[in-house]
Order: C-alpha cells, then sequence, then structure tokens
C-alpha cells in the first residue's frame, strides 16, 4: 500500500502554490502577504481578495489588489476562478474610493515579464491622486 500522508514527501507541502500544483522553493510574495507571514500596509479586503499599498508608489494612490487564489496572471484567473477576478475589480473600486480618488484612478495589469509583471502572482495596479498621461510607459 502507497503511503498517502504528506509526511512521506520530500518536501515542504506549504510550498505548493495554491490550486496551481506548482512546486517552487517557497510561496510567492504575494501568498505570503495573504498568509500574514509578510507584512504589508493592507486597505481593504474581501474573502477573495486583498488590498495593500505598494511599497514603491508611482502615484499618491497606488494600492495593490491581489487574489488570495494563488494563478499567475489576471487572465489565467479570470479564467480559472472568474468570482476571484470580479472580486478585485470590485475591491479595487472600494479601495481607490477609500483613498480619496473617486472614481479617478487607473487600473494597471502587467501580464508577462515582457511588459513588467515581476511578481507572478495576478494583481492589480490602482493609481490615482496625480494627472495621468497617455499612451503610459
Amino acid at each position: 500500500m502507497i503511503d498517502q500522508s504528506e509526511d512521506w514527501l520530500p518536501f515542504d507541502t506549504k510550498s505548493i502554490a495554491r490550486e496551481e500544483s506548482i512546486v517552487t522553493e517557497q510561496p510567492c510574495l504575494f501568498c505570503r502577504i495573504v498568509d500574514g507571514e509578510v507584512p504589508s500596509e493592507q486597505v481593504g479586503e474581501t474573502d477573495q481578495a486583498l488590498a495593500f499599498r505598494d511599497v514603491d508608489p508611482k502615484a499618491p494612490t497606488h494600492i495593490l489588489v491581489i487574489p488570495k487564489v494563488h494563478v499567475a496572471t489576471l487572465p489565467e484567473l479570470a479564467a480559472s476562478h472568474p468570482d476571484a477576478a470580479a472580486a478585485m475589480l470590485t475591491l479595487a473600486r472600494q479601495a481607490a474610493a477609500d483613498d480619496g480618488v473617486g472614481d479617478a484612478y487607473r487600473l494597471v495589469c502587467n501580464n508577462g515579464a515582457q511588459v513588467g509583471q515581476s511578481v507572478f502572482h495576478a494583481h492589480l495596479h490602482v493609481l490615482g491622486g496625480r494627472p495621468m498621461t497617455w499612451p503610459p510607459g
């Protein structure tokens, strides 16, 4: 009989990214924030999403909104967990309002290293509180 308990595994089962079954050295930064292992300045939370201030803000309001489930990009999240993707948008709007920018904010979502995604856990940047130009970047 095969031992199906987690005790026999040659790695820490917490190193398996949530619902993705991807073995990593340790959970990603945003997973560690969700788990409370890394501190953040939280500004909002729902059962499916978390909002916190960016540590390197690019605008007076710069909030990150992440799903609590680990999925690398927002398009992948929308396909696999559409309710979590919708919860991110709802929380982004609420966080912007709570931060005093109302409905005058920009949402940025980078998908892939080629366009600047540096943490491969789906997330939105909520930017506001200053004039913004077009096109960005």
